[in-house]
């Protein structure tokens, strides 16, 4: 039995997992990053944090005792990797962004001087997502008249002009998560009585690290005891050298 098509005048209806609309609501299409990839980026942030920080504090342990050397070691470094996070992430988010931009500027420009030529790429790029020729021009031909620029931005490239790459926004989220991440260790090493600083250090960034790697795990849909494990693993390498080269550091100059 035929089915009843109870479509409105005019309705464009695509083909099942195509969507005839340019914002793709709802759907993934490796655009800027999302609130998901904002907040795997701080998790990989506040990783960082906890990884260089406990390295620095744990190698100044195995020189000294002294809570003075301690704390200035890990200030000094909790403000250079935010510092060096934040500007990093600035620089890389900012090319990003003029990126974008060249290209939003060459495709209003293509729209402006090549109007037809354009309709024509954006009702093919439909048929390629497999809409028949004439459905495919009819979506074209309605996103054009809604809203040209987005419905191209869309189809081509991913973009969208109201979620564009940040830069301040990209910095100020490096920095403040780094920022989270070293005052694990740094608070670690500081509080507990010189005997246990090494100790309470270690057991607090595993803790710290295995609670990263499953959180960044989930959010990327990945398995988590691999990621758990080489954080693990990669952490207490890092403790265990800085430690090393400060014990003989250390003792070396008498310290």
């Amino acid at each position: 039995m035929d089915e009843v098509d109870e479509r409105s005048p005019g309705e464009v209806v695509a083909p099942a997992g195509i969507r005839a609309s340019a914002t793709h609501e709802g759907e993934p299409h490796g655009r800027g990053p999302g609130r998901l990839g904002w907040l795997r980026a701080g998790v990989l942030g506040a990783n960082d944090g906890i990884v260089s920080t406990a390295g620095l504090v744990v190698g100044v342990a195995g020189a000294t005792v002294d809570r003075g050397p301690l704390l200035t070691a890990g200030l000094a470094g909790l403000v250079a990797g935010a510092v060096s996070m934040a500007l990093g992430e600035y620089v890389s988010v900012s090319t990003q962004r003029d990126s974008e931009a060249a290209l939003i500027a060459k495709e209003r420009q293509e729209l402006a001087t090549q109007p037809e030529e354009e309709l024509a790429e954006l009702a093919s790029l439909y048929e390629e997502k497999g809409l028949s020729a004439a459905t495919a021009r009819q979506v074209a031909e309605e996103l054009t008249a809604h809203d040209p620029v987005a419905a191209h931005l869309d189809v081509e490239l991913g973009l969208d002009e109201e979620e564009l790459s940040r830069p301040w926004q990209a910095a100020g989220a490096s920095a403040v998560a780094f920022t989270t991440g070293a005052l694990l260790p740094l608070l670690a090493v500081l509080l507990p009585p010189p005997e246990l600083r090494v100790p309470v250090t270690v057991l607090a960034v595993l803790a710290a690290l295995a609670l990263t790697g499953a959180v960044s795990a989930r959010l990327g849909a990945s398995p988590v005891r691999p990621a758990v494990v080489r954080l693990l693993v990669g952490g207490a390498l890092a403790m265990a050298a800085t430690f090393a080269v400060g014990s003989l550091v250390g003792g070396a100059a008498g310290l």
